[in-house]
C-alpha cells in the first residue's frame, strides 16, 4: 500500500511506534497507535496529543497584492485580520458549492500561506493559478513542509518548555502565529481543545516530532492518529470536506456562513450564496445525539414521523459522551428543530436520536 501512496517525513517514526497506517488524501497516514483511538481521544481531551497531519496541503501565494487577490477568491474577509493572524475560509464554485475549506496565514499584503486539505490541494492551486494576475505566483510547498498538531489542555505547558526562548510563541492568541526559527507555530487546531499546529521543514520534522513526544509523555500525552482526529472533530461539529462540505453542500447549508465575508464585493460563488441565504437553504446541517444503543455512520437515512427527512454526513461513537453522535443534512421543510427526536436507519434498525446544536461537548480552543 505505502508503495502507491505518498509517505511523509515521519513515516518511519509511525512504523516504529506500531501505528496502523491507512490511505488518506493519497497519503499513507497513521490512523491509530497500539493504545487505540479511544485512549488517544481521551489524551487530547484530558492532557495532550501529538498528531502528524503532514498530508495537509501548503500553497504559498506571493507577489504584489497577493492578499487582495486571495481575498477576491476565497469567502472569508482577509481584511478583518492583520499580519501574523490566521483565518478559516472556503474556496467555492460559482454555484456556491465548496471545493475545499482551508486556513489562510496572512504574512503581509504580498504573501499568504494557504493550508488546504490533501485531496483538494491540487485543485485549489489550479483554480488560483487560472485566476491569478501577472506578478502573482502560487508555489506548491506540499512536500517541503510537515505539519504537526499538538492539542489538549496541557499543550501550553509543553510549548512553554519547548519554545520558551522564542518571543511571542508561548503566549500566542487563538488564530495567531509566530516563527520559531524555521518552524512556524500557529494557535490553531481541529479538536476543540487549546492547541497548536507547527509548519516544519521536512528535514527537521523527525527531530521536532521526537522532542514533542518526549515532552508530552510526562504530561500524560501520547501520539495520536487520524481516527482520534475524526472523533474529536465530530464532537465539535467541525465539518469534514467530502462529507459535511462538498461541491454539492454549500456553506449556507452546512452552517458555515460565519466563514463568509458577506459584505465583500467579490469572492467565488458570491452571487449564488447571497441568493441562497436570501431564499433560505433547502436543507441544514444538524447534530444528532443517540438516545438508544447504536452508532450512526455517514450515509444513513434520517426519518421523522416515519418519513425520510435527511441523511447523515458524519457519524461516530463519542468517547467523551459514551454514545453515538452524527451530523446530518435535514430538509428545512420537515420543520425539525433542536430537541426534536428523529430516528436513523442503522442497517435496518431504527436508532432514536435527539437533534442538538453542535458542539456536542464544550469548546476550549481559546
Amino acid at each position: 500500500m505505502t508503495d502507491e501512496l505518498i509517505t511523509g517525513p515521519l513515516h518511519d517514526r509511525h512504523v516504529a511506534l506500531g501505528a496502523t497506517l491507512g490511505a488518506f488524501g493519497g497519503w499513507s497516514m497513521p490512523i491509530a497507535y497500539p493504545a487505540g483511538t479511544v485512549a488517544e481521544h481521551t489524551a487530547v481531551r484530558e492532557a495532550v496529543g501529538v498528531f502528524d497531519v503532514s498530508h495537509l496541503g501548503k500553497l504559498l501565494v506571493r507577489g504584489p497584492g497577493a492578499a487582495d487577490f486571495v481575498n477576491s477568491c476565497l469567502t472569508a474577509d482577509l481584511g478583518r485580520i492583520t499580519p501574523g493572524k490566521a483565518q478559516y475560509t472556503l474556496c467555492c464554485t460559482e454555484s456556491g458549492g465548496v471545493v475545499d475549506d482551508l486556513i489562510a496565514y496572512l504574512d503581509g499584503p504580498d504573501e499568504v500561506l494557504l493550508v488546504p486539505n490533501a485531496a483538494n490541494a491540487a485543485r485549489v492551486a489550479e483554480l488560483l493559478r487560472a485566476a491569478a494576475p501577472a506578478g502573482i505566483e502560487i508555489v506548491d510547498r506540499h512536500r517541503e513542509l510537515a505539519v504537526i498538531a499538538v492539542q489538549g489542555p496541557r499543550s501550553a505547558e509543553l510549548f512553554h518548555t519547548m519554545f520558551a526562548g522564542f518571543s511571542g510563541v508561548p503566549g500566542l492568541d487563538y488564530m495567531a502565529f509566530a516563527d520559531a526559527g524555521a518552524v512556524r507555530v500557529c494557535r490553531t487546531g481541529y479538536t476543540g481543545e487549546h492547541g497548536y499546529e507547527l509548519l516544519v521543514p521536512a528535514a527537521q520534522a523527525p527531530e521536532v516530532w521526537e522532542g514533542l513526544l518526549a515532552g508530552a509523555e510526562p504530561l500524560g500525552g501520547r501520539p495520536c492518529g487520524l481516527g482520534a482526529r475524526d472523533t474529536l472533530r465530530t464532537e465539535m461539529g467541525y465539518p469534514l470536506h467530502g462529507q459535511d462540505l462538498s461541491e454539492e453542500i454549500t456553506p449556507v447549508q452546512a452552517g458555515s456562513s460565519w466563514a463568509v465575508g458577506w459584505s465583500k464585493p467579490a469572492f467565488w460563488g458570491r452571487e449564488a450564496l447571497l441568493a441562497e441565504r436570501e431564499a433560505g437553504p433547502a436543507r441544514r446541517l444538524r447534530g444528532l445525539r443517540a438516545t438508544g444503543r447504536g452508532i450512526p455512520r455517514a450515509g444513513m437515512t434520517v426519518l421523522a414521523g416515519g418519513e425520510p427527512v435527511g441523511v447523515t454526513t458524519s457519524g461516530t461513537f463519542s468517547p467523551t459522551l459514551r454514545t453515538g453522535i452524527a451530523l446530518a443534512l435535514i430538509d428545512t421543510a420537515a420543520g425539525v428543530s433542536a430537541d426534536d427526536v428523529v430516528t436513523v436507519d442503522v442497517r435496518g434498525r431504527s436508532l432514536e436520536t435527539q437533534v442538538v446544536k453542535p458542539p456536542f461537548v464544550p469548546s476550549h480552543v481559546r
